[in-house]
């Protein structure tokens, strides 16, 4: 089938001015790791997940784990940007209040998007090995798509999970690395080096492909790639830069993890993602 031809670049910098807006406007958020996850949510959503936009809970639907969770901001900002939630100016301004459909992590509970509430890092892919080989095992069409984080690798329990996906030869399960090398106290090699990553998931025997998470167009590509895989899962190592889009967060690292913009570094943001800043 013939794909709707659209404007990625203009949609990806609405998508970004969403996030930045709604973490400055609560005080509250994940600002680097939610832009540097733009593309790869907005390929997902826009043309990859066979999905019911008027029923969430399709049951022949692909689902979709957020294991980072703490980029639930740039999640939100996907699903307005592509008209799955409709009343953004009634409920983004809201992110992080107490009694709000939008936590600063998802909650499968209070959006019907959300397929399970994520955040505690490690446990994403777990989650999303058991719904392939559910699926698997009842013969259904679902396929299985998880973010993680690069930092997110460094636990114990994705390796455990990898394990079991290539066990079970879940090829309909798709792992994607925010590869954005910074994490919340400093740089992934500094930290705790996860390298060389690409070997490391093909030694567990996963199919590796690697592609520039900021090309809608490369990782459409790899997505498809992924789905003409048989009998082993896919991981996609998609190379990123933290705080994508806005050149003192990009260069600025994990520095902006969890970093809020202050006034004056917002208006700059957004004229820099209008195209009316220097970059």
């Amino acid at each position: 089938m013939k794909r709707e031809a659209r404007d990625y670049k203009a949609i990806t910098a609405s998508i970004r001015k969403r996030i930045l807006t709604t973490i400055y406007q609560a005080g509250v958020g994940h600002t680097g790791g939610s832009l540097s996850a733009v593309e790869i949510l907005t390929a997902l959503y826009f043309e990859v997940l066979r999905i019911n936009p008027a029923d969430p809970k399709w049951e022949e639907r692909d689902i979709f784990i957020l294991s980072k969770g703490h980029a639930a901001s740039a999640l939100y900002a996907v699903l307005v940007e592509r008209g799955l939630i409709k009343t953004e100016n009634e409920l983004l301004s809201t992110f992080g209040c107490i009694d709000s459909v939008f936590q600063v992590h998802p909650d499968g509970h209070k959006i019907d998007w959300v397929e399970i509430a994520t955040g505690s890092l490690g446990q994403g892919l777990s989650i999303g090995v058991g719904a392939a080989l559910g699926a698997k095992l009842n013969s259904a069409p679902n396929r299985v798509y998880v973010l993680l984080g690069d930092g997110e690798c460094q636990e114990g329990q994705v390796w455990e999970a990898s394990m079991a996906a290539a066990h079970y030869g879940l090829d309909n399960l798709v792992a994607i690395v925010d590869n954005n090398k910074a994490q919340l106290s400093g740089s992934v090699k500094e930290v705790l080096n996860i390298e060389p990553l690409t070997e490391k998931w093909r030694s567990f025997g996963w199919h590796v492909i690697g592609v520039d998470g900021h090309d809608v167009e490369k990782l459409l590509t790899a997505f498809n790639e992924a789905a003409e895989t048989v009998g082993r899962p896919t991981v996609i190592i998609a190379d990123t830069l933290k705080g994508k889009g806005v050149s003192f967060m990009e260069k600025g690292g994990y520095l902006w993890h969890g970093r809020v913009p202050t006034p004056e570094e917002y208006h700059q943001a957004l004229a820099e993602l209008e195209g009316r800043g220097e970059r």
